[in-house]
């Protein structure tokens, strides 16, 4: 709506053409507000085509924002005249335009079909180049909305095979994009033959080789894509997935680890998570685990894995895990997201507890919550948060009335759990 605005943006002269005489006048009152340039100028340089394409664009954004969506179709079919125009500054957004408006309408209207959708689609795809690739996409994403796998799959294709001209970066990626999209598709007719096979009591060659081939698709595809930094978490598990059935367990961990640990990649936790949940899966050891998720917690202080990462260290045998698990739940605290969990608590409960039984147990605490002392007690210790916790959880408050102490020693808490209810 925003390009139908600035489309549509009126012409602005700011001076008096029937005084100009008074030039300095006219300076002295002259706006500072920012003015939008419209692309279609009225006046002179306005012909009666441009006018009318103009005036039709006025009805159809009138009938758009009261959501009149027969009466903006109808107009717009007028409208798509506007791709006669041989200007080509104009021509170019009005493309866009008409791409844009003509799907969000079908969008609203109940009686539209898929055939209406290929329709423009298909039209738009043919009207110029520069947004030929990102067309298509959006048709398979719509023709997958539907059910329509294998023509998804066939208009990335082709748009795969398509070329204009010397290629720019964005265009390759755009490409690449297109390509992981497709090997998507793969995965998905895969996960249907699989799902066939496992119902099927009689299991032909065939169709393990025909399963077998969708998967060797997409598995190059995706080595391929894989090989370009940048965020590919869905495409990243559809591959794990399939190599996992296969038993090729060696290569899926090596595909998550350059995932999360190359650095060409933009820091991303769910890389982290996925490499967890994959050994957890496969019953790594416990310091593999850890190793994980002191990775993540870097990243991700707040994660809700944290939790899991303070049970382990606090299973560790080593007596400092003991102290990194108190700095783990402390950091996942300092969010106001887990102030009411019970289990975090507990969990802080089981650690301090451990801690103080070591003669340097206190001064660790002591340690740790330095740099909280002032804040701490305003965000978990008030007669509010009291208040609160007993009308929710009355262990919640439990647990945390025989925390305060501990971790706010010497400090006039307002946080009780006197009237407690037994």
């Amino acid at each position: 709506m925003d390009a139908l605005d600035e489309l549509l943006g009126p012409p602005v002269d700011l001076e008096d053409e029937s005084d100009s005489s008074d030039n300095s006048s006219r300076k002295r009152h002259k706006s500072k507000l920012p003015l939008a340039k419209p692309l279609c100028a009225e006046g002179q340089t306005e012909s009666g085509f441009h006018k009318t394409c103009r005036t039709c664009l006025e009805h159809i954004r009138e009938a758009m924002l009261h959501h009149r969506w027969q009466e903006a179709a109808e107009y717009m079919v007028s409208y798509t005249q506007v791709l006669e125009d041989r200007n080509k500054g104009r021509a170019l957004p009005n493309k866009e335009l008409i791409w844009r408006i003509s799907t969000e309408i079908l969008h609203h209207l109940s009686h539209s079909t898929v055939k209406d959708y290929n329709i423009i689609y298909e039209r738009m795809k043919h009207s110029g180049v520069k947004h030929y690739l990102m067309i298509c996409l959006e048709h398979s994403f719509h023709l997958m909305l539907h059910g329509q796998i294998e023509g998804a799959k066939q208009q990335l294709s082709v748009a795969e095979s398509w070329r204009h001209g010397k290629v720019s970066s964005s265009q390759h990626q755009r490409h690449k994009l297109i390509q992981a999209y497709r090997s998507l598709l793969d995965y998905m007719i895969w996960c249907d033959k699989k799902s066939t096979l496992s119902t099927n009591n009689f299991v032909f060659d065939s169709d393990n080789q025909a399963m077998h081939t969708y998967f060797r698709h997409a598995s190059v595809n995706l080595q391929d894509i894989l090989k370009n930094p940048g965020i590919w978490d869905p495409f990243i598990l559809c591959y794990v997935e399939m190599l996992e059935f296969y038993g090729d367990n060696e290569e899926a961990l090596k595909v998550l680890n350059d995932y999360a640990y190359d650095n060409s990649f933009p820091p991303n936790p769910n890389a982290q998570v996925y490499v967890y949940q994959f050994l957890k899966r496969h019953n790594a050891p416990e310091k593999k685990l850890i190793k994980v998720l002191r990775n993540l917690q870097i990243l991700v202080p707040s994660h809700e894995l944290m939790l899991e990462y303070s049970y382990l260290l606090l299973q560790s045998e080593k007596t400092s895990d003991t102290e990194k698990a108190l700095g783990v739940l402390l950091e996942m605290l300092d969010f106001a997201c887990w102030r009411s969990n019970l289990d975090v608590w507990t969990c802080l409960k089981a650690v301090t507890h451990q801690l103080l039984l070591r003669e340097d147990g206190e001064m660790t605490v002591c340690k740790h919550m330095t740099l909280r002392k002032d804040w701490w007690p305003a965000l978990h210790f008030t007669s509010f948060h009291a208040e609160k916790d007993r009308e929710e959880s009355s262990k919640l408050l439990e647990v945390k009335a025989s925390l305060a102490e501990i971790l706010c020693p010497g400090r006039a808490l307002k946080y009780t759990a006197d009237e407690m209810p037994t």
